[in-house]
């Protein structure tokens, strides 16, 4: 067996489930889930009307799928890259376009295509994180670095990273926005990193899956290969961007996204994949290229996202303090206890299920920056999103009382 599965850590719903086994729910009311990133907005309808053509269908069952992607997805996925990013041009779609199923399968087997197993590897990673991050540098022989996000914007402080972290560094993962905390990275912060990249020599992941739900429609995330544009860099040299219809799109369930950027590196991801044997099915490629052409219910899918965060934090405020993200569809409050009691009690008193700060981050020398926090996916509907909000009112001197 591979020694590094020691190292892995529990996965954060792992450890929710046995801190709430056994946990009574005096609420006795329909649970609330508020634990999962996993989107419950309507899949787009001409996306479901397309499923059901039989010649999509039929087109889909009939072939191997093709690891480096169908022409019109991949041209479709460039489109919307020049589009979104305003870049200098499009990505090559031949060269620096490759689609994957599912960001998750990605930014982990991309750890094991691009680090070298040494004693003195490093991966650089923001803390809290999405786990599949660490998991994939562990196993991959890498150490990871975690970077606590701190200050009012609530982004990793990469000021603080040692030099010789940054000499030993083989890969650098970043979340923008970020999972849990909705931080955004600025557009010369993500030009600093670039030019550390330079000087150090490693390779830059951005995983940017939640980049098309944000709060200002005229103020969108910027990305790692605008900035990389903006400075001249068209070959985006050690840049490489993630992306999903999960979120977008409310597709979690199509498993389609893609990776961009650096010609070089995809050639070898490429090359890893194709041994992988990770393709996605035609009929969902076709889909994908749909979904990645149309705007609309992009849209659409961000006023959603803002009338709940708008009602739901206006209803929390009048006992819970807390601040409205710039992007994503995380609130991350400071809970007024330990983070763990906090949930179960959550639990118990309102039948709301969040997940602890503190099992989405680690111990650092300066502190664990998930303890006494909650991450909480608006993702229901807006009205069990507002019942959840008013049953944490309702129930607030419970949730709080001295035991």
């Amino acid at each position: 067996m591979n020694r590094n599965l020691e190292k892995l850590h529990p996965y954060p719903f792992e450890k929710l489930n046995a801190l709430l086994e056994g946990v009574s729910n005096k609420a006795n009311m329909p649970l609330i889930a508020w634990s999962v990133g996993e989107p419950k907005h309507p899949a787009p309808d001409f996306l479901v009307e397309a499923l059901s053509n039989e010649s999509v269908i039929r087109q889909g069952f009939g072939a191997y799928p093709p690891t480096r992607g169908l022409p019109e997805l991949r041209d479709a996925i460039s489109d919307f890259l020049a589009r979104r990013y305003s870049l200098h041009e499009r990505p090559d779609p031949e060269t620096q376009v490759l689609p994957v199923t599912g960001t998750r399968e990605a930014l982990f087997s991309f750890a094991n295509a691009v680090l070298t197993p040494t004693d003195d590897s490093v991966t650089v990673m923001p803390n809290p994180f999405y786990q599949i991050y660490e998991g994939a540098a562990l196993l991959a022989g890498s150490e990871p670095h975690y970077v606590n996000c701190s200050g009012i914007d609530l982004t990793p402080d990469f000021d603080s990273v040692p030099n010789d972290i940054w000499q030993r560094c083989q890969l650098l993962y970043l979340c923008s926005p970020g999972n849990p905390t909705g931080g955004v990275l600025s557009a010369d912060k993500l030009g600093e990193l670039i030019k550390l990249s330079d000087e150090h020599g490693f390779i830059i992941a951005a995983d940017e899956c939640y980049s098309e739900i944000y709060l200002d429609e005229s103020d969108p995330p910027p990305g790692l290969l605008e900035v990389a544009s903006a400075l001249g860099r068209h070959d985006y040299r050690n840049c490489i961007a993630f992306n999903s219809l999960s979120k977008r799109s409310n597709l979690p369930g199509l498993r389609s996204g893609y990776v961009t950027g650096d010609a070089r590196i995809l050639e070898k991801f490429l090359l890893y994949r194709t041994y992988q044997g990770a393709a996605m099915p035609v009929h969902h490629q076709l889909l994908s290229a749909m979904a990645w052409q149309d705007e609309h219910h992009v849209r659409e899918n961000r006023e959603i996202y803002r009338s709940k965060f708008k009602t739901v934090v206006g209803i929390l405020n009048t006992v819970w303090p807390m601040e409205t993200p710039r992007a994503g569809f995380y609130l991350w409050p400071e809970t007024p206890m330990d983070d763990q009691m906090f949930t179960r009690r959550l639990i118990e008193e309102t039948s709301i299920k969040v997940i602890p700060g503190s099992f989405l981050s680690r111990d650092t020398k300066t502190g664990n920056p998930g303890t006494n926090r909650v991450r909480m996916a608006l993702v229901a509907t807006e009205a069990e999103c507002i019942e959840a909000a008013e049953r944490i009112v309702d129930h607030w001197e419970a949730l709080t009382a001295v035991s």
